[in-house]
C-alpha cells in the first residue's frame, strides 16, 4: 500500500470534515480570546500608568510611547522637552517607564563615577555597524569603562602632539576660502554648511592625518552629510521607543536595510572609510603616524601598541568619531555666532578685545589655545554659545538600578536620603528600572545657575565671577558634554577648537533657513556675507 502524503492528508475529505466539525467551537472561543487580550492590554497599560502616576508629564504620555514620537517626529526635541521642565518641573513623566530631569544636581548624580545607574538599551540603536560596538553604544558598565580608558590618550590629544597644528592647518584653510571666494566677492556663503565642512575636515585630519576634503571640493560628499542626517533622523527616533529600537538594532534588519560598506552615497561610505583606514593601519606596511587612530590602534609600530584597540574595535569607532566630532561642534560655531550677530554690542565687544589683543602680542596668528583663554570676553561668548545653542539634545536615558542605592550617603548632594528600592529625586520616588532622561535645554537655561535672563546671550554674566560662582556656571554649562563616567572622550578637541576658531571668523548677516533638532541641531540656509579687516600692524586676518 502507498504511503499518504502530506498533501493529501490535509485534502483528504474526512478530515476537511473533522476541521468543518471543530470550527463552530473554535469562533464561539474567539470573543473569549479577543477578552483575554483586552483584559491583558489594559492591566498592562493600567500597570504602566500606576509606577509612575505620582510623578507629573502629559496625559498621553503616562500610558503610552506617542507623546515621545510625537516630540521626535516634529523635529523640535530639545526646546519640547526643556519646556516640559518649565511647565510640570525639574522631574517629569514622558513615558510609560520614563521621567525626564532638568536639574543639574540630579544629572550630576545619575553620571557620576561610582552610580549605580546604567545605560539603557536606548544607547544600542546609537551602533553604527550591525555586529560591533562604539564607546558611545555600549551599555555594558565595565565593558565601556575599560574601553574608554583605552581610548582617553588618542581623544584627550596626549598621544596626538600634533593636534593644535593640524586645526591650524584647517582653520588656515577656512580663512582662506572666506576671504578669496567670500570676502574679495562680495559673495553670500551658508555659513550652516561650510561650518560643518570645517568640522568635518578638522575632526578626519587630527583622527586621521589627513581631512577628508569637504572645504577643498565645496560639496557634500558622497551625499554623506544630507543622506546621514536621514539616517540620524532614524536612529534617534527609534532609539527612543523600546519597540522601534528593538526592530532598529536587529542584525538581520541592519544588514538588509541598513548602511553598508559598499554604499556609493550616504552613512554607509562613512563604514566604507572606516574599513580602508584602518585596514592601512593594520596592513603588512602600516606606518607610524601620531595621530587619534594611530593611539587606538595595537599594532607594534609607534604609538599604536599603546593602548591595544582591536581591528574590529577601530573600525566601529571610526564612523562614530565622524558623527560626534563634527555636527556637534559645527552647531556651537554657528550659533555662537548667529547669537553674536543678533547682539551688535556683543558682537563688537568681542572684536575689540580681539584687536586690542592682537595689537598688544597677546594673540599670534593662528592663536594657539593658551593664548585664547587669557581673553575673558571670549570665554564668555563661548560659553555663552555652548549653553544656548545645545549642541547635543539626546535624552540620554539611564536606567534607575533596581536594587535600589545601598549607600547614598557616599553621594555629597542634597539627594543624600535616596535610598530603598529605586531612587527618589525632587520629592518623588523613582522605582528601580525607571528609564531617566535628561532635559539639556532645561540644564543650560537654569535661572538658579546663571540668573533670571538665563534665556538672554549675554558673556558679561561670565566677567567679574568669585571662585565658586565661576565653577558653578562652568560645570553646569559643559554638562553639555555629559558628566562621569559616560562624559564626551572627545570635549577636550571640542574646547581646543572652539577656542581657536572664533577669533578668525566671520560676522553673519541672517539667521539660518530652517533648522532640525533631534538629538544634535541640523541647520541650514545660514547665509552670509564675508568682509576681510586689516589691523594695524600689517596683520590680516578675518574676523
Amino acid at each position: 500500500m502507498l504511503r499518504t502524503t502530506r498533501l493529501e492528508e490535509m485534502v483528504n475529505p474526512a478530515r476537511l470534515q473533522e476541521l468543518m466539525n471543530k470550527l463552530p467551537s473554535a469562533i464561539l472561543n474567539l470573543p473569549i480570546l479577543a477578552s483575554l487580550v483586552v483584559f491583558y492590554v489594559l492591566v498592562s497599560y493600567t500597570y504602566a500608568w500606576f509606577r509612575l502616576r505620582h510623578i507629573p508629564g502629559p496625559f498621553l504620555a503616562s500610558f503610552s510611547y506617542l507623546y515621545i514620537l510625537w516630540t521626535e517626529l516634529g523635529f523640535r526635541q530639545g526646546d519640547r522637552m526643556g519646556d516640559l521642565c518649565k511647565k510640570y518641573g525639574n522631574l517629569v513623566r514622558i513615558g510609560p517607564n520614563d521621567v525626564l530631569t532638568g536639574d543639574p544636581d540630579f544629572v550630576r548624580r545619575i553620571n557620576g563615577a561610582r552610580s549605580r545607574y546604567s545605560r539603557a538599551q536606548y544607547y544600542r540603536s546609537t551602533r553604527l555597524t550591525a555586529d560591533h560596538d562604539n564607546l558611545f553604544s555600549i551599555t555594558d558598565t565595565g565593558a565601556h569603562d575599560r574601553l574608554k580608558a583605552r581610548m582617553t590618550y588618542g581623544y584627550g590629544g596626549k598621544d596626538v602632539p600634533s593636534m593644535e597644528s593640524d586645526m591650524n592647518e584647517v582653520l588656515s584653510l577656512l580663512v582662506h576660502i572666506l576671504k578669496f571666494q567670500y570676502a574679495s566677492s562680495g559673495r553670500t556663503v551658508d555659513f550652516a554648511t561650510l561650518s560643518r565642512y570645517f568640522a568635518l575636515d578638522v575632526i578626519t585630519k587630527i583622527a586621521y592625518g589627513e581631512e577628508f576634503g569637504f572645504m577643498k571640493s565645496d560639496q557634500d560628499l558622497y551625499g554623506i552629510v544630507y543622506e546621514g542626517q536621514g539616517f540620524m533622523k532614524a536612529m534617534a527616533i527609534s532609539a527612543e521607543v523600546p519597540w522601534l529600537s528593538a526592530l532598529f538594532i536587529n542584525p538581520t534588519l541592519q544588514r538588509l536595510f541598513g548602511p553598508r560598506p559598499d554604499d556609493k552615497r550616504g552613512f554607509g561610505v562613512t563604514l566604507g572609510l572606516a574599513k580602508k583606514v584602518v585596514g592601512e593601519r593594520f596592513g603588512p606596511e602600516a606606518k607610524d603616524k601620531m595621530d587619534m587612530l594611530a593611539s587606538l590602534d595595537s599594532q607594534p609600530r609607534g604609538s599604536f601598541v599603546r593602548h591595544g584597540l582591536t581591528q574590529r574595535e577601530c573600525e566601529a569607532e571610526v564612523p562614530f568619531q565622524i558623527i560626534a566630532g563634527s555636527d556637534t561642534t559645527a552647531r556651537t560655531i554657528r550659533g555662537t555666532m548667529l547669537y553674536l550677530m543678533a547682539a551688535p554690542n556683543a558682537y563688537h565687544t568681542l572684536q575689540k578685545e580681539i584687536d586690542n589683543a592682537v595689537r598688544q602680542g597677546i594673540v599670534s596668528n593662528p592663536v594657539r589655545v593658551e593664548e585664547a583663554k587669557r581673553l575673558p570676553y571670549l570665554q564668555g561668548c563661548i560659553y555663552e554659545g555652548l549653553r544656548l545653542s545645545v549642541p547635543v539634545t539626546i535624552l540620554g536615558f539611564k536606567q534607575c538600578p533596581p536594587e535600589g542605592l545601598k549607600d547614598p550617603s557616599r553621594y555629597r548632594t542634597r539627594y543624600a536620603d535616596s535610598c530603598g528600592a529605586g531612587d527618589t529625586t525632587e520629592g518623588h520616588s523613582i522605582p528601580g528600572g525607571t528609564r531617566v532622561a535628561v532635559a539639556a535645554k532645561s540644564l543650560m537655561t537654569s535661572a538658579k545657575v546663571f540668573g533670571d535672563d538665563a534665556d538672554v546671550f549675554r558673556p558679561e554674566r561670565w566677567l567679574n565671577l568669585d571662585i565658586d560662582t565661576k565653577r558653578v556656571m562652568t560645570d553646569t554649562a559643559e554638562l553639555i558634554f555629559g558628566y562621569g563616567r559616560w562624559a564626551c572622550s572627545g570635549k577636550p578637541v571640542a574646547m581646543i577648537e572652539l577656542n581657536k576658531v572664533f577669533i578668525q571668523l566671520v560676522n553673519p548677516q541672517k539667521p539660518f533657513d530652517q533648522c532640525d533638532n533631534i538629538n544634535i541641531h541640523m541647520d541650514r540656509g545660514m547665509w552670509v556675507r564675508v568682509t576681510d579687516r586689516n589691523l594695524t600692524g600689517g596683520a590680516t586676518n578675518a574676523y
